[in-house]
């Protein structure tokens, strides 16, 4: 599991240590034998991982199923044109970016009402036209987004979900949305309200599918129980593990798709932000103080970059296409989607799919992994307040209802 500090920043917890001293084991939350038999690298066939549907391809990549939607092995997240790592790409710059993604095989879209607001959807939505009957495009609501285009806070009241699907549609050019999360668990609104109201939007040909983004395992089992959940997306990577605990467990149960956001660690794992790393100045991870993008953070934190970086050099890869492979190694229900403004990096990170990781890379690479140390927390203290009980390290969804209230009896 991931290490980091609580209320000691200057030390870390080892993975060992944790999975054995944790209080979430005291709770009585244990790992399935599955999830263990992945951490270890154990395929369930042969020497090779069975991550792939080597009969089935589109556009030159495998396909994968999260639930019973089919998908491209790898997506495209796009994030990145519209805000958090620097300013707005140019429009013209950004479309060709998409489409580009597309010649390289992507078949998988992601994008949110609230990157922007708005232009990531409109980008996507121009940028995909040509091609919309043959893509899968995600979107998300759940954040409540002010005339001025700031946020404030999370809203998911059925009303508002209406209102963004509808807004949605017109940017994104199309006439339904193939996969529609919940960005944030709303503190506020039954989960139940918020999966029946996506069951009508379905009813209604707005929608195909529902996914949660940043939810914890009661909250999707919740949700699932009034409305099938296909995806859910929470950060996932190398270094950040917290979805081992208890929500990987939960979507394999359920037969859930799993599709990790910033699977390159925000960048740092491609090996390319050193201690003196030159930020822009719109940048998320400085300017949100993420713990991990410190100068001490990125100094200690290199060896996890090493682990990489050493089994790169054996498979003739970059450190950022080993992270990449190991996702797509771990679970055949994984789909990730790397973003980024660039062609060159883009073209980097489709290039995964290429390199096959065996049992044994997998064994060695958690065996390295689990000698390491991951200095600091994944995200800031305001950030982590707004995700679900049990999607991070440290907290616990067992025996509660998550963040997201009951339905009063009536």
């Amino acid at each position: 599991m991931e290490r980091k500090s609580e209320n000691q920043p200057s030390k870390s917890i080892s993975r060992r240590n944790f999975l054995t001293n944790t209080t979430l084991a005291g709770a009585g939350l244990a790992l399935s034998p599955l999830l263990l038999a992945g951490c270890s690298g154990q395929p369930k066939n042969g020497n090779k991982q069975n991550n792939k549907a080597p009969d089935k391809k589109v556009g030159g990549m495998n396909t994968r199923k999260l639930g019973s939607l089919e998908v491209t092995e790898m997506g495209f997240g796009c994030m990145n044109l519209a805000w958090a790592y620097g300013p707005p790409m140019d429009e013209k710059d950004a479309i060709q970016l998409v489409r580009k993604a597309y010649e390289s095989g992507v078949r998988f879209f992601d994008t949110a009402e609230v990157y922007g607001p708005f232009y990531s959807e409109k980008i996507v939505g121009e940028a995909l036209a040509p091609f919309r009957k043959d893509v899968v495009i995600a979107t998300k609501f759940g954040f409540n987004i002010t005339p001025a285009g700031g946020t404030v806070g999370l809203t998911s009241r059925p009303e508002n979900i209406r209102r963004v699907a509808e807004e949605s549609l017109k940017r994104l050019r199309t006439d339904v949305i193939d996969l529609f999360y919940q960005h944030r668990v709303d503190p506020t609104i039954p989960i139940e309200d918020v999966a029946g109201t996506i069951a009508d939007l379905v009813k209604e040909g707005k929608v195909k599918h529902f996914g949660l983004s940043e939810a914890g395992a009661a909250t999707i089992r919740r949700a699932h129980a009034e409305y099938p959940v296909t995806a859910v997306q929470n950060e996932y990577s190398f270094w950040t593990r917290d979805s081992e605990i208890e929500v990987l467990p939960v979507c394999e149960e359920l037969g859930i798709g799993f599709v990790p956001w910033s699977p390159l660690g925000m960048g740092y794992l491609t090996g390319k932000i050193s201690p003196d790393h030159q930020f822009a100045k719109e940048d998320l991870r400085t300017n949100a103080k993420f713990p991990r993008f410190t100068r001490e953070a990125l100094t200690k934190n290199r060896p996890i970059v090493d682990i990489l970086q050493r089994m790169a050099h054996k498979k003739g890869a970059t450190p950022g296409q080993i992270s990449l492979a190991w996702i797509l190694a771990r679970k055949p229900y994984m789909v990730p989607i790397p973003g980024t403004t660039k062609i060159d990096h883009l073209k980097e990170n489709f290039g995964a799919i290429k390199v096959e990781l065996t049992s044994e890379d997998m064994r060695e690479l958690e065996t390295e992994y689990s000698k390491a140390e991951v200095f600091g927390k994944r995200a800031p203290e305001d950030f982590i307040a707004q995700h679900d009980l049990g999607c991070n390290i440290g907290t616990s969804s067992l025996g509660t209802n998550g963040r997201s209230p009951l339905r009063q009896k009536k």
